[in-house]
Formats: structure tokens, sequence, C-alpha cells
């Protein structure tokens, strides 16, 4: 037994944390229900049906309707399709109307142990498994391609720190100079953990999540000036200290190596979902309340919960400080740190102990999450309505009664946006200050923002017409685009500092990021509508091993491996391994979401978009 193992062997079940209902749970949401089909026509009488003479566009609206109202039914074993049909095949049968579309809509759910045989070499516990293990035949099942290739690459990609697996490097390119993309990224890491953790191998995710948070504590200098406490690592490598490559050591850089020398400001964030996510898959709610992990998580909470000058409750950010680690004018209060911070706080609040100051940090932490929804659902929303309103500002407004809060100037305005803006559809945007309002959408904040259920249920849906609306500028033919729309000439000039790898449609100024492929099948999912995340995936699954995994590509619409992307970036491979196999399986998107968040009697009365009111989908969300 690792040193790691012992600091949490003392902890029993009885330290179990109790879900928003009250109940204990050690249940892993992975489990397998079994088969009842004894009342599956008595279920089956809530769904709607499907005409035959319907156009497919019609049935493909029809089935993913089915699929939501059937998933949020909670025991899908009694819609599961009779074990004798023993059908296995992706999202894409729905397109085959031979079958009832319930049974379509639910069918990876029933081939859970199939999928399960078929990508993992070991079957015993959940951290059993082999790191290296790749998918194997089953009889009379062929395995993807594709996604074997996917495993293979990863696996590859593995660092071991004495023995064990620690985690995974950035990038495997040795065409290029490996600068510090031979390092593991806390950020990087994200979708690599939960491919392990869906495949039932999470032994190198818990290694992961103890070795970062001891890092944690180590002495954070740059140029004599010491960081919080609570600051993550941006990255760390595992080094040897001798000629004979025995002696090994963890070396972490906080921003005192990086380009720009910015500390992360949501390595700390993600740890904390990775830990949720860990927990949920498992069951393994011993690692979350041993001492070090509960330290590591009131440090994170003290750093960005401590009070000050700032009348918002957002938090404020430098650029460069998150996935867009470069200077793109995200400075304020950028939407993916928001939705980041949101995500955390709830993710921690499920876990923090009682004890010592556990009693006032969960205080602060629900006072803040209820301002923080506020803030972002009601000056961070943009629709057409919104985008009207804002279009009539007047400006110079005094008093508690200004509706132009922020002195936002109408003139500023871009042009793209009128043309951008759909009559169905909303986003958040990408920033809120003082006279500035920054328009630009940005795909992991809004994504982010729906895993969490900082957008409530008609944003999320909104965010998603959006997404449909505009198919050709955010997805164009490799998804997704991180940022659009790009900024150019003077303007690119003025705020990248004439940045050479950030100009107009590349890296993060409109590039295409693969890895953004997990985000969109799991919001997808949430959301009940899995055809966009197909569609996309059939893009993506078209050129990413012909183009050896990049990290990004370029061009309006994705159409270039970018001019400086690394091939066999880690995170393109593992965001894709993780859209399929949640696609194969819609219920594995259960360990990284969040259920809706209620603010109680404090909740706003928003104002809705015409958009919304003319939706007649009211079936809950999946999770």
């Amino acid at each position: 037994m690792s040193s790691d193992d012992n600091a949490i062997s003392s902890k029993t079940q009885s330290d179990t944390p109790s879900d928003d209902n009250g109940a204990t749970s050690s249940e892993t949401p992975l489990d397998t229900p079994s088969a009842n089909t004894g009342s599956t026509s008595s279920k089956r009488s809530d769904a709607p049906s499907v005409d035959d003479n319907a156009s497919s566009f019609e049935k493909q609206i029809a089935i993913d309707q089915l699929l939501q109202i059937v998933l949020s039914k909670g025991d899908l074993s009694k819609w599961a399709e009779p074990a004798h049909i023993g059908r296995h095949r992706s999202l894409d049968v729905c397109h085959d109307f031979g079958l009832s579309p319930v049974v379509q809509a639910v069918k990876s759910h029933n081939n859970l142990n199939i999928q399960e045989k078929s990508i993992c070499e070991g079957e015993n516990s959940g951290e059993s498994g082999s790191i290296a293990a790749t998918p194997r035949p089953m009889s009379g099942l062929e395995p993807c391609p594709l996604l074997i290739e996917a495993w293979k690459e990863l696996s590859k990609a593995v660092v071991n720190f004495e023995n064990e697996p620690v985690g995974t490097v950035a990038a495997l390119d040795t065409a290029k100079d490996s600068l510090n993309y031979d390092q593991v990224f806390v950020r990087d890491f994200i979708p690599a953990g939960l491919a392990y953790l869906l495949k039932r191998e999470p032994q190198i995710v818990k290694k992961f999540l103890l070795k970062t948070v001891r890092l944690q504590s180590a002495e954070k200098k740059i140029d004599q000036f010491k960081l919080g406490d609570g600051v993550m690592p941006a990255s760390f490598k595992v080094c040897h200290q001798n000629d004979l490559n025995t002696k090994e050591a963890i070396v972490a850089d906080f921003g005192e190596s990086a380009i720009g020398r910015v500390a992360p400001v949501d390595s700390g964030f993600w740890w904390i979902i990775l830990l949720h996510a860990y927990t949920k898959s498992t069951g393994d709610t011993a690692l979350a309340l041993c001492s070090p992990i509960q330290n590591g998580i009131r440090l994170i909470l003290a750093l960005c919960l401590s009070e000050g000058f700032d009348t918002f409750p957002t938090l404020l950010c430098a650029d460069g400080c998150c996935m867009i680690d470069r200077r793109m004018g995200v400075y304020g209060y950028p939407i993916e740190i928001q939705a980041l911070f949101f995500m955390a706080l709830r993710c921690a609040s499920k876990y923090l102990q009682h004890q010592k100051d556990g009693e006032d940090l969960i205080e602060l932490i629900n006072k803040r999450l209820q301002a923080l929804s506020y803030h972002i659902r009601e000056y961070f929303w943009l629709d057409l309505p919104q985008l009207n309103n804002i279009y009539r500002y007047k400006t110079e407004e005094y008093s508690h009664t200004a509706v132009n809060k922020f002195n936002v100037m109408p003139d500023s305005l871009p042009e793209w946006l009128f043309d951008f803006m759909p009559r169905k559809g909303g986003y958040f945007i990408g920033n809120v200050s003082p006279s500035r309002m920054d328009f630009r959408w940005f795909c992991l904040g809004n994504f982010v923002a729906i895993l969490s259920s900082l957008a409530t249920s008609e944003q999320s849906k909104a965010i998603m017409d959006l997404v449909e609306e505009r198919w050709q500028e955010l997805v164009g033919e490799m998804p997704l685009k991180a940022c659009y729309p790009a900024m150019e000439n003077h303007e690119w000039q003025i705020v990248t500092g004439c940045d050479p790898k950030n100009t107009r449609w590349s890296y993060h100024n409109g590039g295409s990021w693969p890895v953004l492929l997990w985000l969109l099948t799991a919001v997808c999912i949430k959301t009940g509508r899995p055809h966009i995340a197909q569609k996309a995936l059939e893009l993506a699954e078209r050129r990413l091993i012909k183009d050896k995994w990049p990290e990004y590509y370029d061009g309006k619409r994705g159409r270039y491996v970018g001019k400086q992307a690394r091939k066999f970036q880690t995170w393109s491979i593992a965001g894709y391994i993780v859209a399929k196999m949640m696609l194969e399986n819609p219920s594995l998107a259960s360990i990284i979401t969040l259920e809706d968040y209620c603010q109680g009697r404090a909740r706003p009365v928003l104002r809705r978009s015409r958009s919304w009111s003319c939706s007649t989908d009211k079936a809950k969300p999946m999770y």
C-alpha cells in the first residue's frame, strides 16, 4: 500500500456525505440495471408515437424527445430491448425505424455490459484494470477501429511515478520541440481522467488527485513574490535526479515557467470537478474525505471566496489564466472561469466535512452560488430581445433604478453580432465589465454552464438552439470553435500584441478544437439532443486519425491542421474517446453533470425570449 493510500485507509463508510435529498449513497452510477420487460407496456404509454409517414427530420426530433422522456424515468431497464434481439450499434440506429423508437433510444443502456467488455481488458474492480489495456472484440461484435486506435495512443501518453500512473503528457509529437508538452497539465488531463473513469480504471485518476494536492502545498514563488496557498499547479513533470534514472521527483509549474508567466485560475476548479467525477463513478467517498483532499478543497475555497473591493460575485481574472492561455482580451470576468467557479463550488459543497470551518465555508458557498447564478443568468445572458434592449440603452444612468447598470455604450455593439444572433436561441457572452461587454461566443464557458446547471433549462435549450442555427460558424468541418468570431487586423494587433499563434481563425482566435467534442456530447445528452453530438462526431472521425490527432485546426470552417498544432495531442484523443463512449452509453454522462440548481426564495424572475415561450418540450433534463 502506497503512502497516498495510507492517508485515506482510516476512513470508513460512516463518513459518507449525503446527497442533496439527505440520503446516503455509495452506489456508482455505472452499475448496470437488471432487465425488466414486464412493465414495458405501461412505460411506453407515456411516450409519443412516431408517424411512419413523417420526414426523416421530424422522426429525428421525435426520437430525441423520446430519449429525454425515457431517460428521465430513472429505471431504464423497464424500457430495455428484449435480450434475444442482441443489438449493439451507435446512436445512428435512430435512423432505422424498423425497431420501436423507445427501444432505439435506450439500446446503448441495455448493452452496458457488452460495451464495457469490448473496451476493457480487466473485468474486476474499478481499480484493477490495466492502464495500457485496449478494447478487444467480442464474438459477434465488431469494435470501433478508431476507438481501438485512440485507446492505444492514449496508453502511450501515461506518465508513471514510482511505478504508478499519475497522469498523461500533453502531447507525443516527436517532430517538434517538446517545450512543456511533455508535462502533465491539470487542465489537459480532465478528458483523459474521464476516459479512464468510464473505462472502469480509476487508479490513475486517484493517484493524479493525490499527487497534485501534494504539489499544492509546495512553496510557490515567482520573482520573489509568493502566490496564494490554494493555487494548484498548471502542470508537473516527473524528473530523474541522477544519471542512473533511478531517483524520481515531481517538479511542478505554477506559472513561473509558463509562456507569459500567468498562474492558472482554472486548475483548482478542474481538480475539484474531477474529484466529484471520480467519487460519483466509483463510490469511493473515502478519498474525498481524507485529510489531504479536504485541506486542498479548503485552500482553493479560501483563495476564491476571499472578500475584497469587488462589487460583483464573479471572479476577477487576468488574460491567459484558463484554456484561453494567451492574450485574447478576456481580462475581467470571463465566462469560462465563472462557469467553472460555479461548478467547483457546487461540487465542493458535497464533500466538505462540517468539522473545523466546514460549516462556515458551506454557508459562504451557498451565498456565493445564489449571487453568482443571479448575476450570470441576468447580465451575461444574450438573446434577440436582450440584444434589442442593449441596442436602445441610455447611458450615464445613476441610482439603483438604472437599467444600463454597467454603462455599456450601444455604439460598442459589433456589426457581426446582428447577423449572428438568430431569432431562436441565445448564449452567455464572453465578459461583462464596466462600460464593456465582450459579445464573443466561448464554447467551454457555455457548455460548462449547462453541465453545472448554471444555465437554466430554458437557457440550456436556447444555447443548443444556437449551436444548431449557427452550425457552419461554430462547427463547420471540424468541431468545435473555442471562440467566435476571430479578431482581425488592427483589433488583433492591439488585443493580442501581434501574437503570431493567435492570427485570425487559428489557435484560440477562432480555431477549432477536437477536445471540445466530449463537452458537446455531454451537454447534448443532458439536453436530450444526441443527434447533434452524433453529427459532430462523424465529422471528426473522418479526419482525426488521418491527421494524427492534432491539437487544433485552422480556418473559418476548420479545414486545415493548425499551423503550430502538435500531433498526437492527448486531450484530442481522450476527448474523442469520452464522446464516443458517452454516445454509446448516455447514462455515462451522469458522472460529469449536476442536477438543477434552484435559488429558492432568492431566485430572480427572468425575462424569457420568444424562442423559449414557443417551446413545447417540457420534459425534465436527464440529470
